[in-house]
């Protein structure tokens, strides 16, 4: 390829969820350097280690460079055909339910937009779900438990206009460095701002914490759960805000109630004066952020913990302002994205439900869909199983690589290799998954 001239092309790196801008350099001999963008609002101008050496990754070792045909090269036509007429004969033999699409959040969100158009609006099935159900679905149940959408009520700039940050189940400086380092930025601004880190462990997080709570694993529900009963007790509660915007407040208090702080501390792991200093802070604050991530989400009773944290913020009317609410800050760059425009089984597009018959016609009328998915399909872990006992025959998995990343990885890859029909699109040429791709 023969270059002219150097430019440079705005982009973002594909690492974890703080999306951070990229200037992208193409010089004229077609070396790339890398910059971060000092105009997008995620990271002005910082990168990461990892979002640094993106140049790295540009190289051709191990792409996939044309489309695959059982591991022999072809034109774009001819693997497309085959993926269509397989996939139209897969259903109109079994039904649509035979087929399913495996997404990720490495995808753009036009890319998720389409596929799940494709799947619940023109072959009438909800089987489309995606490696953000490891991560995020916890947060999506949260969330619509509390706000009846899949919403995040906060962005990057309450971090630096809080006067309180609560990290919990989150190692920010590994995971999601440069937020990490817009908090840090900002205590140094404002060395008022104090920084609670909630994680079993002392992570390199807590190098910026004035306060590490070393909880014991699974005892955040029962810390949160906590606060809100401390809460209601200390007169902390803004009862007009909860009058105005929420239901089922005295039963949520009431349950709060059922523990004392001894009883508190024995579930935690915590002692009663760590509890009580910290739950004196957060009252006393209004301008309140809880950052949560994969520790609080990645759990047996993540819904809960989540729902846990939401309900300390609604109790004290800190959400939806300035510096203040819950955050779920997430592990891939476009779960979020893909959230949005309805690429999970049970979801439809902008938040709309699947169940509602009102929120399915509207959905059909505006794509202009013959049909619209009528029923929530299967789930990530399920999707593998129905692969493994035969109800899935054709499976096209997009941006992810499920023989590594799912639960029992090894019977995922099993079920993949057994199933008759496999699509698999990704940029390199030889992963677990890929392996065993007709195409």
């Amino acid at each position: 390829m023969q270059i002219d001239e150097a430019r440079e092309v705005r982009t973002t790196c594909p690492y974890c969820g703080v999306g951070c801008g990229v200037l992208a350099k193409v010089a004229a001999d077609g070396q790339i350097t890398v910059r971060g963008d000092p105009d997008h609002p995620a990271n002005f101008g910082r990168l990461c280690s990892k979002g640094s050496a993106l140049a790295e990754t540009t190289d051709l070792d191990g792409r996939l460079l044309y489309p695959e045909i059982h591991g022999r090269g072809t034109d774009w036509d001819e693997a497309l055909d085959l993926v269509a007429s397989t996939f139209s004969q897969t259903i109109a033999e079994h039904g649509p339910d035979a087929v399913a699409f495996y997404v990720s959040g490495q995808l753009l969100t036009e890319d998720y937009y389409v596929a799940n158009k494709l799947m619940k609006g023109f072959i009438g099935s909800a089987n489309i779900d995606t490696n953000s159900r490891l991560c995020m679905a916890s947060s999506v149940a949260g969330h619509r438990r509390a706000f009846g959408s899949d919403t995040v009520p906060g962005n990057y700039e309450d971090l630096e206009l809080a006067d309180l940050i609560v990290l919990v189940g989150s190692n920010l400086a590994w995971c999601h460095p440069v937020l990490y380092q817009r908090i840090a930025a900002a205590r140094e601004k404002r060395p008022e701002m104090k920084v609670v880190l909630i994680d079993p462990r002392r992570t390199m997080t807590s190098d910026i914490a004035d306060m590490h709570l070393a909880i014991a694993p699974d005892g955040d529900d029962a810390l949160f759960t906590g606060l809100l009963a401390y809460l209601g007790q200390h007169n902390a509660l803004d009862r007009t805000y909860i009058t105005a915007h929420t239901t089922g407040f005295g039963q949520a208090l009431f349950a709060a109630s059922a523990l004392d702080l001894a009883g508190i501390a024995a579930a935690t792991g915590l002692g009663e004066d760590e509890l009580a200093r910290f739950y004196s802070l957060f009252a006393a604050t209004a301008k309140t952020v809880t950052v949560y991530s994969q520790g609080v989400n990645q759990s047996s009773s993540g819904t809960d913990k989540v729902n846990a944290i939401i309900n300390c913020h609604l109790a004290t009317g800190r959400i939806g302002k300035p510096g203040a609410g819950p955050f779920s800050v997430t592990g891939q760059p476009n779960a979020m994205g893909g959230r949005e425009v309805g690429g999970m089984a049970n979801m439809l597009a902008a938040h709309m439900e699947i169940e509602n018959p009102e929120h399915r016609n509207r959905v059909q009328r505006f794509w202009n869909a013959p049909t619209v998915a009528e029923k929530p399909g299967l789930k990530a872990v399920e999707m593998f199983e129905a692969v493994a006992d035969g109800r899935i025959k054709a499976l096209w998995i997009m941006a992810t690589n499920p023989a590594d990343s799912m639960p029992d990885a090894d019977a995922v890859e099993a079920a993949i290799k057994a199933c008759p029909f496999v699509v698999v699109s990704d940029v390199l040429g030889e992963t677990d998954t890929v392996r065993h791709a007709h195409v």
